[in-house]
């Protein structure tokens, strides 16, 4: 068995991957500009590069013998910050440009590429998103991860390579509550609130969700391929998240909001805000209460999405 080359393995994301991978069983090549968070025990099964994953050679060497590419670096959360810029994009677009030509060139099985939520267009309905919805990203993100998707199955045009893209919705585990956080807090004052009772929910995405998804495509009797939403079952509800800030990370104080002032609040501001576009997290009042859902039905077929907030590790 070859090796698995993962890129952006020291993101959030990527050690949650590498750790499961090493756990069963596979040899893999972490890929990352930052240092190895890896400890010793990790050595065997794992050879750490510090690098640019824009370093052709490197990722040409790394490739050589692999059976599967698992590209996690680019990414929100796990590799870049969550306020893009368009170096960010020129970045992504210039590894695009090379990253999956090499692998397939190399005779890798399968590329895995992480995706988000922000491709699809804003849903008008109680539908659930699926994977067929229409694509029309607004934010800087959701077009820099739409041309990553279009790059992939370009380069796999007509290969035998096969291409798994992963949307996922903002992540999160019992350490990283950026993203869960983000929905409850006021970014003026830091004040966490909610409105009414917090019965609306959110989409979210475990990470060892996303790491069990992987493993389940990696021994899947059937070869996987195509565009899955990679994500948690059930919306998150935001008292939910209040409660679990509360718990575990000592908040006492929550606001009750009201729901229509806020909404008129944004109504002020001109749509198509600086922040819109380039803050990953821009949570817009608008949408609040919404309750829109993304499904994985699909992906459920591969894994069973077994993590939710209340046992994540």
């Amino acid at each position: 068995m070859g090796s698995i080359v993962v890129t952006g393995a020291a993101g959030v994301i990527g050690i949650a991957v590498c750790e499961m991978l090493i756990h069963k069983g596979y040899k893999l090549i972490g890929i990352d500009n930052k240092p190895s968070p890896f400890s010793s025990s990790y050595s065997d099964g794992m050879k750490y590069i510090q690098a640019e994953v824009t370093d052709k050679d490197i990722m040409q060497d790394a490739l050589e013998d692999a059976d599967a590419l698992i590209h996690l670096a680019c990414s929100v959360d796990n590799d870049i910050q969550p306020y893009l810029s368009s170096s960010d994009e020129k970045y992504s677009s210039a590894v695009d440009k090379f990253i999956y030509k090499y692998a397939d060139a190399a005779g890798v099985k399968v590329i895995f590429m992480l995706s988000t939520f922000q491709v699809y267009a804003q849903p008008k309905s109680r539908e659930p998103v699926r994977e067929t919805f229409q694509e029309k990203p607004f934010s800087i993100y959701g077009k820099l991860k739409l041309s990553s998707e279009k790059a992939l199955e370009s380069a796999l045009k007509k290969s035998s390579t096969r291409g798994v893209i992963m949307r996922v919705c903002p992540v999160y585990s019992k350490r990283f509550i950026e993203n869960l956080k983000a929905k409850v807090q006021d970014p003026k004052d830091g004040s966490i609130f909610v409105y009414g009772y917090g019965d609306y929910g959110y989409t979210f995405t475990c990470i060892y969700n996303i790491a069990d998804f992987i493993y389940g495509v990696l021994t899947s009797k059937n070869p996987v391929s195509g565009v899955f939403n990679v994500c948690d079952t059930k919306p998150t509800a935001a008292k939910d998240i209040v409660e679990m800030l509360k718990t575990d990370y000592n908040v006492t104080v929550v606001q009750s909001r009201n729901y229509g002032a806020d909404v008129m609040k944004q109504s002020l501001t001109v749509f198509g805000s600086k922040a819109m576009r380039t803050e990953y997290r821009y949570s817009d009042p608008a949408i609040a209460c919404s309750n829109i859902t993304y499904d994985n039905t699909k992906a459920q077929q591969i894994s069973t999405f077994r993590w939710k907030l209340s046992n994540t590790k």
